[in-house]
């Protein structure tokens, strides 16, 4: 740092805050810190009383923090995102499309153990709309060795740290067990549910059929709709392991593969999840779908929509995080639920 004659700073870096006062108007900072003097930038300051100025020395090998943040940015931001401004520093990360935010979580950590810079992200697997915040980064010195900046172009790699894979519109159906619904002995509170959870994602004009308790009316349901086109079938209730409950007997008929049956996620324990000869994905979902707010199916739906397979090790991984909290207000997605997995 060093004292100059403010005809002289241009091009220099300002180690202070200039601030402007108005009398009986405004008081507020004119030129910041990290600014870079220009040149008609000079009448102003010297306005404002500034006949010298204290300014970082320009030294080879190093970048001033606006440089170095665009650096950040670039090894961060991947498709379908934009940034903000560059200020003080600071990039901010958006979404520019509707999808499933990803993190490489360890290479995040890597960058971010260089130190003298940081980026901060939402939780990587979070569903996202157009316009969300996903991630900030900032150089915290004013001015950093290049050298540095290049180690942390090295350590995050040539892929970008942060990804929006984008949903893409499915044909849905659902299969609606339960011999008392079927019956019409009571009325069928599930299906307007799971209707409304696909909707959130502009999935609309969802047939549904009532099967009743018997797996073979089940088994030809889920067949009359994928032969339709449906790519996710949806099978409500008949999940746990009273007699009557044959619902994952039928997905397993019909499945060239299943995933996983029972998930340690609360709601959602007695969730499953298969995969038809082409594809389709064959979901049960147990009653707590219908009963709380959020569940497994609000962890599981965007990973399909976002056409991400579902391994039985990435439910297994639904653990850590997996026990919602049933707060008075709910903030999902924005919170721990499914978070970081």
């Amino acid at each position: 740092m060093k004292t100059i004659r403010t005809e002289d700073a241009v091009g220099h870096v300002l180690c202070h805050d200039i601030t402007r006062i108005v009398k009986d108007d405004t008081k507020g900072v004119a030129f910041r810190r990290g600014h870079v003097v220009t040149e008609a930038d000079i009448p102003e300051l010297l306005k404002l009383g500034k006949a010298s100025l204290y300014v970082f020395e320009a030294k080879e090998g190093m970048l001033h923090e606006n440089d170095a943040a665009a650096i950040l940015y670039d090894i961060s931001a991947g498709e379908h995102m934009t940034g903000s401004e560059v200020k003080e520093g600071k990039i901010d990360i958006y979404a520019a499309e509707d999808g499933l935010f990803q993190v490489d979580v360890e290479r995040l950590k890597a960058v971010n153990r260089l130190g003298e810079m940081m980026i901060a992200t939402r939780h990587t697997n979070s569903p996202v709309r157009k316009g969300d915040k996903l991630a900030g980064t900032r150089v915290i010195p004013l001015v950093i060795e290049s050298g540095k900046m290049e180690r942390a172009r090295q350590v995050a790699g040539d892929v970008p740290l942060l990804r929006i894979h984008p949903y893409r519109q499915r044909k849905a159906a659902v299969v609606v067990t339960g011999s008392e619904v079927d019956k019409g002995l009571i009325r069928d509170t599930f299906t307007p549910v799971v209707l409304a959870k696909l909707k959130e994602y502009g999935i609309d004009d969802v047939p549904h059929r009532l099967v009743g308790d018997d797996p073979e009316r089940t088994v030809q349901a889920i067949r009359d709709f994928l032969a339709d086109g449906a790519e996710i079938v949806l099978c409500t209730g008949g999940m746990s392991v009273d007699p009557d409950d044959r619902t994952p007997l039928a997905i397993k008929t019909v499945a060239e593969r299943v995933v996983r049956y029972g998930a340690p996620v609360l709601p959602g324990a007695m969730f499953m999840l298969g995969y038809a000869k082409e594809g389709q994905a064959l979901i049960g979902l147990p009653g707590c779908v219908m009963f709380h707010g959020r569940t497994i199916f609000d962890i599981i739906l965007p990973r399909i929509l976002a056409d991400l397979p579902i391994t039985s090790d990435d439910i297994a991984a639904l653990g850590h995080g997996g026990l919602c909290l049933n707060c008075d207000t709910c903030i999902f997605p924005n919170c721990a639920l499914g978070a970081g997995v």
